[in-house]
């Protein structure tokens, strides 16, 4: 019989937030693929009093800029001007007056109240400290008007999704059905991947919840497809056969990404699960992004299918930048994402407090009761079930950005997710952390190119 295997997710606690920045970037001269914006014939000049002059060497310009003022030029040819304006003795800089925009896109979901923008009392994991960075991730994608990931496929790999009412079956409030692609039960066998625990909904839910509707809460990528693919069944589990199924589906449908929020037991090997690590690689050579959640056993080991080549294994953390007590560690972990729960027992991490309280769940509307007749905010979601779709919504937001180019591929989509990822606990990636928080404010900012040296005065 093969190995059965639940969904990576525990239960817990309540949430709360914060605001971040979004950068500003400069393009001068070839623009990189997502150059900012600029008042339209506008150059500003900064320049020291006519007949002095800045000089040669690094010194002598630190004190021109410290001495500089600044004006606003109107041109005809913003290239043109400033390489002519450039050549003059007492000028310091010359570039094109760039256009900012506020720090951070707040949606107006209202959260547990009916306040608009309530959602930040809740959403500690998008927003926050020792978030993921949503605001800045949805103003980036905004900027190229990709909203929320527009254009890209997320397979929810799981207990199904509330996708469509269909009795006995419920449609989540705050899914809309025109962002579904078909799926597949591959638990019942049919073409109907409805969901009666939840967890389900819950994962889809983080990925591409509705956003800025007035209800509710935030969803990550909100803008991106969902592929519902029903592989456990009412109670959470499943096998690997139709597991397997699920992922050469999700593959051949064209899933962008695909989300495995789910484990087996850290001591099953790759030898005892063929279906399933023959099925990953088939969909890695398809191009799908693949991620997975590390497991709830708190064991020094990553549980398959995360544990597998070309999955993007992914830990949980506290909303106090802790590894989450419950969350596997070991060499092959690749990241962490906000899971909730209480803090590791780690005595040498400033950021973990084992002896205070445990800190929050993850939130999102889902079933929730025993007769999963009704959607609400339960608040039992912790795991490393929650953290996953963090990275697998991010991955989406890369796609859609097309930071990354128009078709990167799953590695460099991998390595750009661990290189824009905030370090904690030892520096450089280690078995705790992988490469770090995931970060998908920095994860979707633009990648301007080197900067053009100009010979000194």
């Amino acid at each position: 019989m093969p190995p059965i295997t639940m969904p990576s997710h525990t239960s817990s606690h309540a949430a709360r937030a914060v605001l971040v920045g979004v950068g500003v970037w400069l393009a001068i001269g070839a623009a990189p693929a997502h150059a900012v914006e600029v008042v339209p014939g506008e150059v500003v000049v900064g320049e020291i009093p006519a007949g002095q002059t800045v000089g040669d060497g690094p010194r002598a310009v630190s004190s021109a800029r410290r001495r500089a003022r600044h004006r606003v030029v109107r041109v005809r040819d913003i290239d043109k001007a400033i390489r002519a304006i450039r050549q003059r003795d007492n000028v310091v800089y010359a570039v094109p007056n760039v256009k900012a925009r506020a720090a951070g896109y707040i949606p107006n979901d209202p959260g547990r109240g009916k306040t608009p923008g309530g959602w930040r009392d809740v959403q500690w994991n998008f927003i926050g400290p020792f978030s993921v960075n949503a605001p800045e991730a949805w103003s980036n994608l905004a900027a190229v008007k990709r909203y929320g990931g527009r254009g890209v496929t997320v397979a929810v790999l799981d207990t199904g999704v509330a996708y469509r009412a269909r009795k006995p079956f419920l449609k989540s409030p705050d899914l809309q059905t025109r962002q579904f692609v078909r799926g597949y039960d591959f638990v019942d066998r049919d073409p109907y991947p409805n969901d009666s625990n939840g967890h389900g909904t819950h994962v889809a839910s983080t990925i591409a919840e509705q956003t800025n509707n007035g209800y509710g809460l935030t969803g990550l990528a909100y803008g991106a497809r969902i592929m519902p693919v029903r592989v456990l069944d009412d109670q959470g589990e499943g096998d690997a056969s139709d597991i397997a199924d699920g992922v050469r589906f999700a593959a051949r449908k064209g899933a962008d990404v695909i989300n495995l929020s789910l484990e087996f037991s850290s001591d099953v090997t790759a030898r005892q699960i063929p279906e399933l690590i023959d099925a990953i690689r088939y969909a890695h050579a398809k191009g799908a992004i693949i991620v997975g959640a590390s497991g709830n056993e708190g064991h020094r080991a990553i549980a398959y299918p995360a544990r597998a080549a070309n999955v993007i294994s992914v830990g949980a953390t506290t909303e106090r930048g802790c590894l989450s007590d419950f969350s596997n560690v070991g060499s092959g972990l690749d990241i962490v994402a906000p899971g909730g729960g209480a803090d590791a027992a780690y005595a040498d991490d400033p950021n973990c407090r084992p002896d205070q309280a445990a800190g929050r769940d993850i939130f999102q509307i889902t079933l929730k009761g025993k007769s999963r007749r009704t959607f609400g905010l339960p608040g039992d979601y912790q795991g490393t079930s929650m953290a996953a779709p963090h990275v697998s919504a991010t991955a989406a937001l890369v796609l859609s950005s097309r930071v990354l180019g128009r078709n990167p591929s799953p590695s460099k989509v991998e390595k750009h997710l661990e290189a824009t990822a905030t370090d904690l606990g030892a520096p450089g990636h280690d078995s705790r952390y992988g490469a770090g928080l995931l970060n998908a404010g920095k994860a979707t900012r633009p990648i301007l190119p080197p900067p053009v040296a100009t010979p000194s005065r």
